[in-house]
């Protein structure tokens, strides 16, 4: 009997014992997790803040590549131009070299002149130079002179 009334009490003082450290655990728990939920939602609120503010970003880069691509296509339309301006001017520089080509080999004259220019440019003299293109004096000192000046 003193066994029975010992466990009874035993199971009175334990039971409620056990009882109430169950309780502080669950409380204890609960103010963990009411803690860590508090920080979730801070983290949370911050994590909003930078998606906001990642998404102006973004969206000022969008706009930024938008104008970007405008330029370029912009660009690329003035190069087209250029090109076609430089094919322009090359093909009149062509044709402006045939005309002058063919008026050199009707021009006794002009040949007379690149001879001499010639002549100048390897070293000949004045006289002659007067000799071999049969230039007046004159003209021969012109050529002779302008040679001179584009050396020094």
């Amino acid at each position: 009997m003193l066994v029975d009334f010992s466990l009874n009490h035993l199971i009175l003082f334990v039971v409620p014992a056990v009882a109430i450290l169950l309780v502080v655990f669950v409380l204890w728990q609960h103010k963990i997790q009411t803690n860590r939920i508090e920080e979730l939602l801070q983290e949370r609120g911050l994590l909003s803040q930078q998606l906001t503010t990642v998404s102006a970003e973004l969206e000022e880069l969008r706009s930024g590549l938008f104008g970007m691509g405008q330029k370029v296509k912009s660009n690329q339309k003035d190069l087209a131009d250029l090109n076609e301006v430089m094919q322009a001017i090359a093909a009149e520089v062509n044709q402006l070299t045939e005309q002058q080509q063919k008026i050199e080999m009707f021009d006794p004259d002009s040949k007379l002149y690149s001879r001499a220019m010639k002549m100048v440019q390897l070293g000949a003299t004045l006289d002659e130079i007067i000799a071999e293109c049969e230039l007046p004096r004159a003209e021969a000192e012109l050529l002779f002179n302008l040679h001179v000046q584009q050396r020094g």
